[in-house]
């Protein structure tokens, strides 16, 4: 997948009460916990005028034949 955008991977220790509260979140808007993270943040950055480049879709489906 030469042409999928990468993400940044770091370790991030969190309350064991702040995780449970993120993980009733994610399961509340059928996200995974990460991406409910993802979200949270880019909610608070734009609550805080911070703008941000819209994230691209994941492609999906089978790769185009070639020739």
């Amino acid at each position: 997948m030469a042409d999928a955008p990468t993400k940044k991977a770091f370790a991030l220790r969190l309350d064991p009460a702040l995780y449970a509260a993120i993980e009733r979140a994610a399961a509340g808007d059928l996200r995974s916990i990460n991406a409910e993270v993802e979200c949270l943040l880019r909610e608070a950055l734009a609550r805080r005028g911070v703008k941000l480049q819209e994230p691209t879709p994941p492609r999906r489906g089978r790769p185009p034949k070639e020739g």
